[in-house]
């Protein structure tokens, strides 16, 4: 079993005012389960996380990096020059005591939130707004980083790490370097109790069930899957399957399809 310990962190308890109830849904809609092999886990208070950073020209300072339980990326407790307190998400590098400033008139430096057309291609960004005004929505999870390629008056091309690349407005707000803990992908859980705390419940093999319950169940000892591809519970394929839309609106900002899975 292994844990992140940064010393970036800070020993406080979250800042009640910036604190929301999150009840736990158990994966269902409606009574229904919905996403299965979710219930239990630990209670978490959702912390409200300030997407939009729209405290332009108003310079803060870091007053605390914490750890979400809500989120992989760890956050950043921002005390602005009039007094309010937000959390954002914290950029790699940034630490107690850093002063951070969103607006058109935002230096180049790490954490700072800025139009992508006041920044110079080649440089690392995350929490790219898809739409002027939306909010941050692309980037947003623990090392998530992408590359600005190329700038124009109206739009800019950014790289995914997934080698896709898309279109977005020039106008849309990001902000300057990768999210934090990006050690996040190399933890190693440890023991199934573990799991437990964190919400996800026992999953069972199909080649485990019987043929009433799963596709890939039935057979004396251990069997292959007797299928061309292997099925979900409910007979549709679970590998390989493309599930977006042929005619999705959002597909002419796509310039570049990521790279295919070999």
């Amino acid at each position: 079993m292994s844990i992140v310990k940064s010393s970036l962190l800070t020993k406080k308890k979250p800042e009640k005012s910036l604190l929301a109830k999150k009840k736990s849904l158990a994966g269902r809609s409606g009574g229904k389960i919905s996403v299965r092999h979710q219930g239990g886990g630990h209670k978490q208070r959702y912390r409200i996380i300030d997407f939009k950073q729209d405290k332009v020209g108003i310079p803060g300072t870091v007053a605390a990096i914490e750890r979400d339980p809500c989120r992989s990326g760890f956050i950043a407790l921002i005390k602005y020059a009039d007094g309010e307190k937000r959390y954002i998400l914290a950029t790699d590098g940034l630490k107690e005591g850093s002063k951070i400033l969103a607006g058109d008139n935002a230096p180049i430096e790490l954490g700072n939130r800025t139009r992508i057309k006041n920044i110079p291609a080649g440089t690392v960004i995350s929490s790219v707004e898809f739409f002027p005004g939306r909010g941050a929505q692309i980037a947003r999870t623990a090392g998530a980083k992408v590359i600005l390629t190329a700038v124009d008056e109206k739009n800019a091309q950014i790289k995914m790490s997934s080698g896709e690349i898309r279109l977005v407005k020039s106008d849309c707000f990001a902000t300057i370097g990768q999210v934090s803990n990006f050690e996040h992908s190399s933890i190693n859980v440890g023991k199934a109790g573990r799991k437990r705390h964190m919400g996800v419940r026992p999953g069972v093999r199909g080649s485990a069930m019987n043929p009433v319950d799963h596709p890939h169940g039935g057979g004396e000892g251990r069997q292959g899957i007797g299928l061309k591809h292997p099925k979900t519970p409910w007979g549709k394929p679970a590998l390989g399957k493309k599930t977006r839309k042929k005619n999705k609106q959002t597909n002419k900002f796509i310039i570049k399809r990521r790279a295919k899975r070999k």
